[in-house]
């Protein structure tokens, strides 16, 4: 009976392997694709498509602002971002209701970083980012909705659409969790919260826990 019963199981086993492997392919294929791919778990508005990776600038970074902007401007500053690339801002901008807007060719570089000018170590060991992480090295995310209260955490649309995009972007230009960075991290800013601090930290301590993963269940409770 016991030998019976490890045969369906390795059979299950043999079954299941495959369909997998064409999951995880299936993902990895979209987040390195070209054009504007539908991903699962993103509401993304391409306002300018994907490139071939090979023109794509070499990113190495992640950044996530928080722009003390008024619930609906999303839209607005990512259309400003799109008509003026190198313009104060940034690539992706996300709505509180979790759409995500593509504002800005890959090759393009927004100004969104003081060149890394925090040295205290206030949050992080500072001595690997001082005056390293700069606006040609570092893709920036900014999330809106925080005003007039800049203590105002990001809605829970916000951080289900942060949980996939994160690892779409990690998987697209090969930046480990420890290249995720909170703006509060690098740079001095606005004393009155921590800018972008816990999105940093739900992105370096999801672990194991993949795209593929997150976003059939976020999916089911949108559904529901």
């Amino acid at each position: 009976m016991r030998d019976r019963t490890v045969g369906v199981l390795l059979a299950l086993c043999a079954i299941a392997t495959p369909a997998t492997a064409q999951t995880l392919s299936n993902f990895e294929i979209a987040a390195r694709s070209r054009g504007t791919p539908d991903i699962p778990g993103l509401n993304m508005v391409w306002l300018r498509p994907w490139t071939d990776l090979r023109h794509a600038r070499e990113w190495r970074n992640i950044v996530v602002h928080q722009s003390e902007g008024a619930v609906g401007s999303a839209w607005r500053n990512a259309v400003a971002q799109m008509q003026k690339p190198d313009r104060r801002g940034v690539a992706i901008w996300i709505e509180t209701d979790g759409t995500v807007y593509w504002s800005t060719p890959e090759w393009a570089v927004p100004n969104h970083l003081n060149r890394g000018n925090r040295n205290d170590n206030k949050y992080i060991d500072n001595s690997g980012t001082y005056q390293q992480i700069d606006n040609d090295s570092s893709i920036g995310v900014e999330f809106v909705g925080n005003y007039p209260n800049v203590r105002k955490p990001p809605t829970d649309a916000q951080i289900a659409a942060w949980r996939v995009l994160v690892r779409v972007l990690q998987a697209r230009y090969d930046i480990p969790n420890e290249r995720v960075f909170a703006h509060n991290w690098i740079d001095y800013k606005d004393r009155r919260y921590c800018e972008g601090c816990e999105l940093a930290r739900i992105a370096r301590t999801q672990g194991i826990e993949t795209a593929q993963q997150i976003a059939p269940a976020h999916q089911a409770e949108s559904s529901k």
